[in-house]
């Protein structure tokens, strides 16, 4: 499934160009969102994909494995409303829901997306492209030939990252999962370790929890979701267990065996402990799709992350022209971060083409600065588990001096217990004291990703608090919350004599 289907291909290394003034390395979202963004500045744009154009994202990672999420939670929230629970089931109809990631990627055909690049005159050329020194991209085209284009203005790398794996005796024969496997499959294992404390680990665990596996949790840290505030990792975990997952923290996985495919799976633990599982799923990190682009020639390390600057533009290589956005750049790693860049690098790639000075301005249009301050980023397991900006932690760390404030949903909202009986969650606020503006936010409970954008907006234009005061929550939703951590904050300070 990760190559293109005879008939998907179409008859694009004939274009008969050998010069654009943008070529786009990796054809998923941001590396779209780039080309598009040049094509609508009027500058021509080529877009070199290897595999299925709408990459990683839209056949491997956010899209398939909401879509098997969504039925697992959709099921989990109706048990939390008396009256709804008595109507489901006991079990989801497996079948169905992969049915359903099928139709959301697709069938892994990416013919839609190809001819929406098509409609806006971006010429996609089918093919495995590497730097050959500066403008200059050769591309080895599915055809099994090779053609030489240059870039008048700009190439961007946008060619995302793998799943990483650990050095573990037994892995290879071991043949694990990684979030592909995860997602594309349409086996069930009866039982799977799933090995990871960050966002794919919860998610992979909820899901194949909920579509019917045993899952065992393993995680090297103390806690899961350790980027994020300690008492998300938290609530996650509690919801994880008594969906029946075993949730095991602190340990590490040091030997693997698999007498043969299809066997099951021995798992040694670092305290002598061995499991036997029929998959297992690491999710322990990316490493970069940089090895064989051809940095070295351009003075750069194969097989590296690439450091840019603010407008995306790598560093150590002259001239203004190499630009690396999305996961190739290791600022965050996300799609929504990666779409963002593109769009900062667009309006940049556009200003250096048209002579322009660049708005460099802390709000500027052509700097990536939310990479750095205002990052959102959610996980769908059961509970939700959503943040932006800093940590009270990692606010501490860079000076700033702050108050956490901390609101019990269940406790305090309304509209909550009417969207869930007994709902149980927290939200959090990280105050810059001395300018009273969000440094951060981090909710945990069912639904609350959807307040994650209103709290993006608060820490990205830094609303004062008593600006925030007037943005009034609907009676009775949860977004109710705001209100409640405005108040805590307020008669926190008071108390503290600071009002």
């Amino acid at each position: 499934m990760t190559t293109p289907s005879d008939d998907q291909v179409p008859q694009d290394s004939d274009f008969g160009r050998d010069a654009y003034d943008v070529i786009v390395l990796g054809a998923g979202p941001v590396g779209q969102t780039v080309a598009a963004r040049a094509r609508s500045a009027g500058l021509s744009a080529a877009l070199v994909e290897r595999e299925l154009v709408g990459g990683e994202c839209s056949y491997w990672g956010c899209v398939p494995s909401k879509a098997l999420l969504r039925p697992v939670l959709a099921v989990a929230d109706a048990r939390r409303v008396d009256g709804a629970r008595e109507a489901v089931g006991e079990q989801i109809n497996v079948a169905a829901v992969f049915g359903r990631r099928d139709r959301y990627v697709t069938g892994w055909n990416d013919g839609g997306q190809a001819a929406t690049m098509a409609d806006i005159g971006v010429d996609l050329i089918r093919g495995h492209a590497r730097l050959d020194g500066p403008r200059r991209v050769v591309i080895s085209t599915v055809d099994d030939r090779h053609r030489i284009i240059s870039a008048n203005q700009a190439v961007a790398v946008c060619t995302g990252s793998t799943a990483a794996l650990p050095d573990v005796p037994g892995i290879d024969e071991a043949m694990p999962w990684t979030n592909r496997r995860a997602t594309d499959t349409s086996l069930l294992p009866p039982r799977l370790a799933v090995v990871g404390a960050g966002g794919v680990g919860v998610e992979m665990a909820t899901a194949w929890q909920g579509l019917g596996s045993q899952v065992t949790l393993l995680a090297r840290t103390p806690g899961l979701l350790p980027k994020m505030e300690p008492f998300v990792g938290e609530f996650v975990t509690g919801g994880l267990r008594d969906s029946g997952v075993d949730v095991r923290t602190n340990v590490a996985v040091t030997q693997l065996k698999r007498q043969q495919r299809g066997g099951p799976v021995s798992i040694t633990l670092d305290s002598g402990e061995q499991l036997c599982v029929d998959e297992i799923l690491f999710a322990t990190g990316r490493i970069p799709n940089t090895t064989d682009i051809g940095l070295e020639t351009v003075g750069l390390t194969p097989g590296s992350w690439l450091d840019v600057d603010e407008t995306c533009l790598v560093a150590g290589v002259d001239g203004a022209w190499l630009y690396a956005l999305g996961d190739a750049n290791h600022r965050a790693l996300l799609t929504h971060q990666g779409k963002y860049q593109a769009r900062i690098a667009g309006s940049a790639i556009e200003a250096r083409a048209s002579g322009a000075v660049l708005d460099t301005a802390p709000w500027g249009t052509h700097v990536a600065t939310a990479d750095t301050y205002a990052v959102p980023q959610a996980f769908f397991s059961d509970p939700e588990a959503g943040s932006v900006g800093m940590t009270a932690e990692v606010a501490g760390q860079r000076g700033y001096r702050v108050k956490a404030v901390d609101v019990n949903i269940g406790e305090s909202v309304p509209g909550s217990n009417l969207f869930a009986d007994g709902y149980v969650g927290q939200a959090r606020l990280v105050v810059d004291l001395d300018r009273e503006v969000l440094l951060g936010a981090s909710f945990a409970g069912p639904g609350v990703a959807e307040l994650l954008h209103s709290a993006t907006i608060a820490v990205a234009a830094e609303v004062p608090i008593r600006r925030l005061w007037h943005a009034v929550p609907c009676f009775p939703t949860i977004s109710e919350v705001w209100l409640r951590l405005l108040e805590a904050y307020r008669d926190q300070v008071e108390a503290e004599g600071r009002l």
